[in-house]
């Protein structure tokens, strides 16, 4: 025990020795300028005693350094120190990487510490190597700008990529002024490239080709750099060559994001307007908004209010991301942050919204849009029993996702489930991913559907959403049925050109646009009809092009279709939840394949069951199930033929005295299994 007292009393020692360094080490790491009264002085950034040789200290002193607000002077960055850029690239081009490298090249966070893909906070983001929600996070970074040394702020906000989260990808587009355009060096230009391309070059960003993975044995960056060329007018010399694995490059990247994009535009003596990101939910603070300052600046217990809601509330929290919540007390013109305000639920929080003080009347921010539904599909527990628990479970997994719509409603072949409204088919199967993997819920879902508008003759319009709630036979003649649609964009290999215009026909596909882009790869835009997307579109196209294809979509409003309503019937009763609305020249084909598979997965009873598909009155396919049958003649072994006939005329009375009583119950494992195979 002595031994252990004094090796312990020389380990203090040697610390004490050491706190000084330690404490420049955090003054000094080259993140930001502190303000301490300890040391009022700045130390010259990235320690002498060396950035490389000491990142232990630099990097472990960044983070404690900032744990509280106190030690980051904001005022010290007026606008034109101020960067707001986003990474925007196709799937799998390596956006998340390159964030997490520029945030160990600010000593943000520490090399080799933490989670890859650091700004994917879900599990199903890092799965997929998707973005769903947006993040932003706040770096300081040291710059010879102009001929001297200054520090700049930098605010990185990492969108989403996915065609359906388009508007929340706009909204986040409206806080920069410059982004990143990623393009792997093998693949290319893609379908979301083009896409999200148009959407920063609609919003009037300044954008920066950087053409990543370049250590791959496939890259040839010279074939993309023409690409960038032909399709979006970009000039190679402007592009910069990285690999974001290996870090080669990369030394070239904040230095460009400095000197090519503007600073924020923002008034810092005009009242407060505040853009607001996304939200989300936490337990302890309740919900918390990721905020752009716009116009003024915004302090703890200032009182604001929301353009769109007309609700007021008290900052009880404001800061930084950095990229964890560190609280600073204010966000000042041009900066990135977030604000806790006691809001209860995330749909008060609307993307797009403006925050501005109570009693000041702003201009609100232009592009705000409500939320616009594309997919609707029904979710109804696998156990009957388990409703209370799916009903908690979308309760919570919707405190953070307030883009999603639920209503209750009730099946007669499932029971007691919901309805609900999605914003794309991608949104739609992270939403039931989440909900396994996060809340252990076990749901079937019914085949997504599409909202149609169906006018009558009395000048009357009814919006679809669930195909059970159109009336089979309608009391006025239906003068209009509409229909949404999309604008498709597909890239694929010239040689399969051909099997791509087959498939886009046959989905009643429109051609609007056909190019090349080199000589390998073809460009292809058509409009198709969203109900021919939403089941297995994606998955046809990628079986046909080798899975070389990429395709992306955006909404294209509505348009005339003649559409019927497709019933199935077991005995003459309708079944509900495998009702759909399909074209009228689909219809026979559909019908028929519907009755086949039902057939298949529908038990035998012991009277025959009839498996009907009908528009209307009209039956266009029909499957007859058999019914079981006990030999009531096997204790007949002679005698009069009359005896047997009178034991098969009481056999067939009672089988069809059973069938006018009796009910066809669709197992619930057989439903999921028709569902998932349609």
């Amino acid at each position: 025990m002595v031994c252990l007292s004094r090796a312990s009393k020389t380990l203090k020692s040697k610390y004490a020795q050491f706190s000084h360094f330690i404490f420049i080490g955090r003054a000094n790491n080259g993140t930001a300028p502190v303000a301490n009264s300890c040391n009022s002085r700045l130390v010259s950034p990235y320690c002498q005693l060396g950035w490389r040789q000491n990142a232990f200290f630099c990097s472990h002193s960044c983070r404690h350094s900032i744990k509280d607000g106190s030690s980051i002077d904001l005022s010290q960055y007026p606008c034109d120190k101020i960067r707001n850029f986003s990474i925007i690239a196709h799937v799998d081009h390596g956006k998340s990487t390159l964030a997490d490298r520029l945030l160990e090249l600010t000593g943000t966070i520490r090399k080799g510490h933490g989670q890859p893909q650091y700004l994917d906070k879900l599990q199903v983001e890092r799965e997929r190597g998707i973005t769903v929600k947006a993040q932003t996070a706040t770096m300081f970074h040291k710059h010879n700008f102009l001929g001297s040394d200054t520090y700049f702020l930098l605010n990185l906000i990492d969108t989403p990529g996915h065609v359906d989260f388009s508007y929340e990808v706009s909204r986040s587009l409206a806080a920069c002024q410059g982004a990143l355009l990623v393009v792997d060096a093998a693949q290319g230009v893609q379908a979301q490239t083009v896409a999200n391309f148009y959407l920063a070059f609609e919003s009037n960003l300044a954008i920066i080709p950087v053409i990543n993975k370049i250590d791959q044995p496939t890259a040839d960056p010279d074939r993309v750099k023409a690409q960038l060329k032909s399709m979006f007018d970009l000039d190679p010399s402007d592009t910069l060559l990285t690999s974001a694995k290996t870090g080669q490059g990369l030394e070239k990247v904040l230095p460009a994001v400095i000197e090519r994009i503007p600073p924020p535009p923002g008034k810092s003596n005009s009242p407060l307007r505040m853009l607001l990101l996304d939200s989300y939910y936490d337990e302890y603070k309740g919900v918390i908004c990721h905020v752009a300052v716009v116009d003024g600046a915004v302090r703890k217990g200032d009182k604001i209010s929301s353009a769109a809601t007309g609700r007021s509330y008290e900052i009880s929290d404001v800061g930084i991301m950095h990229p964890e919540l560190i609280p600073t007390g204010v966000l000042l013109t041009g900066q990135v942050g977030y604000v806790v305000s006691g809001m209860r639920s995330t749909k008060e929080a609307r993307v797009g919204d403006t925050l501005h003080h109570c009693r000041s009347t702003v201009e609100p921010l232009p592009g705000f849009k409500p939320a616009k539904h594309m997919v609707f599909s029904g979710l109804y527990p696998a156990d009957g029993s388990d409703f209370e628990a799916l009903n908690h479970a979308i309760e919570r997994l919707t405190c953070n996702d307030a883009s999603v719509s639920v209503t209750k409603e009730t099946s007669s072949a499932l029971g007691m489930g919901f309805r609900c409204g999605f914003l794309g088919l991608l949104h739609m199967d992270v939403f039931h991913q989440r909900l396994e993997q996060e809340h252990e819920a076990h749901v079937i879902s019914t085949v997504p559907t599409v909202p149609y508008i169906f006018e009558y003759s009395d000048g009357s319009k009814l919006i679809v959403q669930n195909p059970a709630t159109l009336p089979s036979n309608p009391k006025h003649r239906l003068t209009a049925c509409l229909e949404p649609t999309v604008v498709a964009t597909i890239i694929i290999p010239s040689e399969y050109v051909g099997s791509v215009i087959t498939l886009c026909s046959e989905r009643r596909g429109e051609q609007l646009e056909y190019s090349f882009i080199d000589s390998q790869r073809a460009f292809m835009k058509y409009r198709l009809p969203l109900r021919e997307i939403v089941v297995d579109f994606y998955n046809e196209l990628k079986s046909i092009t080798s899975g070389y294809a990429s395709f992306d979509y955006e909404d294209a409003g509505y348009q005339t279709s003649d559409l019927v309503k497709l019933d199935v019937l077991l005995n003459g009763q309708s079944v509900d939840a495998m009702a759909t609305i399909v074209h009228k020249s689909k219809a026979q084909r559909v019908g028929r394949e519907l009755v086949e598979k039902l057939k298949k997965f529908i038990d035998r009873q012991m009277f025959e069951i009839t498996i009907q598909a009908a528009i209307g009155s009209k039956v266009i396919a029909r499957e007859t199930l058999s019914a079981m049958r006990k030999n009531v003649l096997a204790k007949c072994y002679g005698g009069d033929v009359t005896r047997k006939r009178k034991l098969l005329e009481k056999q067939k009375e009672g089988k069809r005295r059973m069938k006018r009583v009796g009910s066809v119950d669709i197992p619930q494992e057989a439903f999921h299994e028709l569902l998932k195979s349609s």
